[in-house]
């Protein structure tokens, strides 16, 4: 069994190629993909060659920890059934080529356990799964307080700032691009230059910028919280007196657990919050290294998906 998958040779490297895929096993199942999404944090990292070291990391790989599609096949002790449509994280199939996170392809063999069922869920906005999951696991980690300001009005940001506001809050978001200051809701959207505030108990970054910690310190209440809920490639420095100062706190929020995912997912099918205007750009996977080159590029994509549905 093959798949045409996306494969990262080399940094900016990108080419189609049929993989061979692992036989699955007892357990697993076979999903014919019908969205997958890229990612402008992780993949722009793997696809610039920017990427640290992280476990799996190297080259040949298949990108993408985000899909959407069909379950065709499923082993006799697998926990999903033919016909469900599920989330797929990533999967490793691809025999020596890495899965780093290997969604990327028409065909994937997954643990059925790695398959989150969200049958009603929208069509292609469906990949956003594991991006709101992100969101709902640094607003809900054990003590947190919700972010009253929110660094960047990207996707995740605009994520935050919605389930901020799904639990009451009233966020103001900083985003210098103009145009990408558009399209909230429920909160306010405003440049960082023309902000006098100094008085942010809770600030969730998620630029990706490793040397704004200075000023971000600046902005903090006392005793003030910094929440670092994007994913950096530089070192991270900050100045130790004005932290001091302020008795600041710095918080890494990592990556979803199943628990995030099946909240979000829940929240999404009942309506709660609403993953509508996020998805900006589509195209169909054939072309699939120019629609990376754009997602990478071009400020007015806000997410880019790839439709799997005509590739075989």
């Amino acid at each position: 069994m093959d798949t045409i998958a996306v494969l990262l040779k080399a940094p900016e490297d990108l080419v189609l190629s049929r993989l061979a895929l692992t036989p699955p096993g007892d357990e697993d199942i076979v999903v014919a993909v019908e969205w997958s999404g890229i990612s402008t944090g992780t993949e722009r990292l793997l696809w610039s060659g920017r990427m640290p070291h992280f476990p799996g990391m190297g080259y040949p790989l298949v990108p993408g920890y985000e899909s959407v599609g069909r379950v065709i096949a499923a082993g006799p002790q697998a926990s999903r059934r033919c016909g469900e449509r599920v989330f797929v994280p990533g999967a490793r199939c691809f025999g020596d080529v890495r899965g780093l996170f290997g969604g990327a392809a028409a065909r994937l063999v997954v643990p059925s356990r790695r398959a989150i069922p969200f049958d009603g869920l929208p069509g292609p906005e469906g990949v956003l799964l594991a991006l709101a999951a992100t969101a709902w696991h640094a607003i809900a980690a054990p003590g947190a307080s919700p972010p009253d300001l929110i660094v960047g009005h990207g996707v995740l940001g605009r994520l935050l700032a919605r389930i901020a506001v799904l639990q009451g809050g009233a966020p103001v978001v900083w985003e210098r691009d103009a145009k990408r200051r558009e399209g909230a809701e429920g909160y306010e959207v405003i440049d960082p230059d023309g902000d006098p505030r100094r008085d942010y108990r809770s600030i969730y970054d998620v630029s990706g910028d490793a040397g704004i910690l200075d000023a971000l310190v600046q902005r903090l209440a006392p005793g003030g919280e910094i929440v670092l809920a994007g994913f950096y490639s530089d070192r991270l420095s900050f100045s130790f007196p004005p932290a001091f100062m302020r008795e600041a706190r710095f918080r890494v929020a990592a990556e979803w657990q199943e628990a995030d995912l099946v909240a979000t997912r829940d929240a999404i099918a009942t309506g709660r919050l609403g993953l509508d205007g996020l998805v900006t750009h589509r195209e169909a996977a054939e072309r699939a290294p120019e629609a990376y080159a754009r997602a990478f590029t071009d400020p007015s994509c806000l997410k880019m998906v790839l439709d799997w549905r005509e590739c075989a």
